[in-house]
């Protein structure tokens, strides 16, 4: 006579750990880390930060020149060479340039700075958008 078999359910197993909410991100990311260790990768994230800031510097140093070396060029113009013109250019109309210039070069050295910090910041240390209460 043949007995009737049952499937037996399947075996239930209980994971015991940290809950998921609990766990810690990370001290530290990877390019922190490799900045601090000096590493051959972490002195590539310095070395491109140095560029980018050397790079903004030597536009507003480009552009300055440019300024600067074009002021002699308009004095040489025909009738430019005495009269009001030249105390306009050089007392009014050079200072909202230079101004602009290291404006524009204060801005993207702000902006390669956060970008270097956002590479290297701990998202867990970033502070997010925060709801309502």
């Amino acid at each position: 006579m043949a007995e009737e078999q049952h499937p037996q359910p399947p075996r239930r197993e209980v994971v015991t750990g940290v809950p998921r909410g609990a766990r810690r991100a990370p001290a530290h990311t990877p390019a922190r880390s490799e900045i601090s260790e000096q590493t051959t990768l972490g002195a590539t994230y310095v070395r491109a930060l140095m560029r980018s800031q050397l790079r903004a510097g030597l536009f507003a140093l480009a552009a300055l020149a440019l300024l600067v070396g074009l002021l002699p060029l308009l004095f040489l113009l025909p009738g430019v060479a005495s009269g009001p013109l030249v105390w306009a250019a050089l007392g009014v109309l050079v200072y909202p340039v230079l101004w602009f210039i290291a404006r524009t070069y204060v801005v993207r050295a702000e902006r390669n700075e956060a970008d270097f910090t956002v590479l290297v910041t701990d998202p867990a240390e970033v502070p997010g958008p925060r709801g309502p209460g």
